[in-house]
């Protein structure tokens, strides 16, 4: 019974884990990464389409990322796209390729950057908590019904805490380890 209390809020944790470093993918750094073209939506035939749906993406230089479109006529519409996404490039083309040259953060947007990657680390470690809180409850409620005894809870909450423990432990690396790399110049 505990164990699997225990088994499901280590999954929740780790899916939460995964979700903050997904998120942080999104944030640019000064170096070229085709992650951060993952939340652009370019509006194709009515319907909004991934940019790696409609081209392929590369990074031919550490402050250059190409986008080649699969057919000629998308480059208008993978232009505007980006044009409106928040990501602050501008666009060149030259019909066949669109080129985004990244340019080297000033360092008030190194500190917004930052800013954000704290803000998500925190909405992680909320979610962690959450899940703390869950799992706690769903061990009081068997207590309350005498599946486990309270020794048992007592265990089972230790346990609880140890993974809320280690998981925000990971949390913090990931945050510190991303701020590293939007702080580096």
């Amino acid at each position: 019974m505990i164990d699997d209390v225990q088994r499901e809020t280590r999954e929740r944790m780790d899916t939460a884990i995964k979700a903050l470093t997904h998120d942080l993918t999104s944030i640019r750094t000064g170096r070229a990464n085709p992650a951060i073209l993952e939340h652009v939506q370019v509006e194709y035939f009515g319907t909004p389409t991934a940019i790696n749906q409609l081209a392929v993406i590369t990074v031919p230089e550490p402050r250059l990322i190409a986008i080649r479109p699969f057919s000629a006529g998308d480059i208008g519409l993978i232009s505007k796209a980006l044009m409106k996404s928040d990501l602050g490039l501008t666009p060149t083309n030259d019909g066949k390729l669109i080129r985004l040259a990244i340019p080297p953060l000033t360092e008030e947007r190194r500190r917004d950057l930052s800013k954000q990657v704290a803000r998500r680390v925190e909405e992680a470690r909320v979610a962690v908590r959450n899940i703390r809180r869950d799992a706690i409850n769903d061990l009081r409620d068997f207590e309350k019904e005498g599946l486990i005894t309270e020794d048992d809870l007592e265990e089972g909450t230790e346990k609880v805490q140890k993974l809320t423990d280690d998981a925000v432990k990971r949390i913090d690396g990931i945050g510190e380890v991303k701020t590293a790399e939007i702080m580096e110049v």
